[in-house]
């Protein structure tokens, strides 16, 4: 579990990043933070893994705060993807890439060696490549698998999607979502509110340093004073049921404009005119 508890702050004492933010992630949720840029997101991924730490107020991971752990402790328990893949690759292969993070924690040896085997295998790299050869979307593919490697109870992402094609950014949610299923906690931040939307369980919006909405994905996509107040556009399907909404309001509280998918919406108009045309017979 990770608690922040009213937590400020900054990179610079003259200019505050985060003002008293508080709120606690369950271990197993998959969490978004969303918000324009300045907002504060970044600074609260730092927080976690403590690559930051508070200035005042707490961050607890499983009831310890991060200034009472060491950065190896940390590293155990949190993993964390940075935006750029460059500022975590370091090594001369894939194959040292992937055993970098047992041996800076101390835990190289047979184990390491076959949970590393059995990653390349699955994510089909050639164990020989030189990481800095590969093109964006697989440098972005083996930032994440160094992580996945590690099997860290946490993982924190921030923005894994960037500079993605849409094919490369499926395949990088997708293992995302796996390792979410088995029971890792997943904590990202991004401004592609479709993968939000498509991904996140639960969402947390900042704006100016502070936590401004906190809940179920799409309660919170749906809140217009949010949407307007972090200056954030909703997912498509979102946007055109509060089109529907404000045009026909008759259809506010019904199953059509609270779809969160396509099909859902396709399928509540389909069960809405039939039941019309039972009545007009």
């Amino acid at each position: 579990m990770i608690e922040f508890k009213d937590v400020h702050a900054s990179y610079d004492v003259t200019l505050p990043i985060l003002k008293g933010i508080s709120f606690t992630i369950a271990d197993g949720e998959f969490v978004a933070f969303v918000g324009t840029n300045g907002a504060g997101k970044s600074t609260t991924m730092r927080l976690m893994n403590g690559l930051l730490k508070p200035e005042s107020g707490e961050v607890l991971i499983d009831g310890v705060p991060t200034t009472a752990l060491k950065t190896s402790e940390l590293a155990r328990n949190v993993g964390f993807l940075f935006q750029n893949p460059d500022s975590q690759i370091c090594c001369n292969t894939v194959r040292e890439e992937l055993l970098f993070g047992f041996e800076a924690v101390g835990l190289a040896g047979p184990e390491a060696d076959a949970r590393v085997d059995a990653l390349i295998e699955e994510f089909g790299f050639n164990p020989d490549d030189d990481p800095f050869l590969l093109n964006r979307g697989a440098r972005q593919l083996l930032a994440l698998a160094s992580i996945v490697v590690l099997a860290p109870p946490v993982v924190v992402l921030d923005e894994p999607t960037t500079g993605l094609d849409y094919r490369e950014c499926v395949k990088v949610m997708d293992i995302i979502r796996r390792i979410h299923a088995g029971g890792t906690t997943v904590i990202m931040v991004c401004h592609d509110m479709e993968v939000v939307a498509d991904y996140a369980q639960r969402c947390i919006v900042m704006s100016d340093g502070q936590v401004i909405d906190d809940g179920p994905t799409f309660d919170v996509l749906r809140n217009r004073d949010t949407l307007e107040r972090a200056s954030l556009v909703p997912p498509q399907i979102v946007d055109i049921s509060l089109e529907l909404s404000r045009a026909l309001p008759q259809l506010s509280n019904t199953p059509v404009v609270q779809a969160n998918t396509v099909d859902e919406m396709a399928s509540a108009i389909k069960e809405a005119v039939s039941v019309q045309k039972g009545e007009v017979a």
